[in-house]
């Protein structure tokens, strides 16, 4: 019996004393981000049916990989962030007779796939001084995208965009560059021009 209690006693010591690694305090916060600051320039590339103001600090990738293929599609773009790993993948459609509907359809499913995850969904109708239509769309909550939005001339022309970041979802480590790329997407959808 004092054989067993003195095993049990010397193991238990010796895993006390095996956990012998140094304390790290549990860090409180996120790392801090440092922000660019906000310049623009004139993407108006011919060949695209729109133009439109994007950050300095953003890079417009043309040849787009699909399925293992390097294809420059008809207006499709993705605008990349590689300092803050976000990108905004953007769609453009020629609209036919009575599509327009289907594409505004597809787009609110597109953001309602996020209602599992998200604690919110807001859209929010819009007209710029330029005259182009759309819908934002703000989702909150740890979802793949917070922010989706499409632009239309209602007859002819459609754009859709969509920012994710290249991380698992965290609303609130990623909240100050969602801030800060708001700006950016608002700034986008106002300068935006058809040609």
């Amino acid at each position: 019996m004092y054989k067993v209690g003195f095993v049990f006693t010397f193991l238990f010591v010796v895993l006390i004393m095996a956990c012998n690694s140094p304390f790290v305090p549990k860090v409180k916060g996120y790392e801090k981000v440092n922000l660019p600051n906000k310049q623009y320039q004139l993407f108006n590339d011919p060949g695209y049916a729109y133009t439109f103001e994007y950050p300095k600090y953003a890079q417009i990738e043309r040849k787009l990989n699909y399925f293992g293929d390097n294809t420059q599609t008809n207006g499709w773009i993705n605008i990349n962030f590689p300092s803050l790993n976000g990108t905004i993948y953007v769609s453009y459609k020629d609209i036919k007779p009575h599509e327009l509907d289907t594409l505004v359809k597809d787009a609110y499913t597109f953001a309602n796939n996020h209602n599992s995850m998200a604690n919110l969904i807001e859209d929010s109708v819009f007209t710029t001084q330029n005259g182009v239509h759309g819908v934002f769309f703000h989702i909150g909550g740890n979802v793949a995208t917070n922010y989706q939005f499409f632009l239309t001339d209602s007859a002819k022309k459609f754009f859709r965009g969509v920012l994710y970041f290249d991380s698992t979802p965290n609303e609130d480590s990623l909240a100050p560059i969602n801030a800060f790329l708001f700006k950016d997407l608002e700034h986008l959808v106002n300068s935006f021009r058809w040609k």
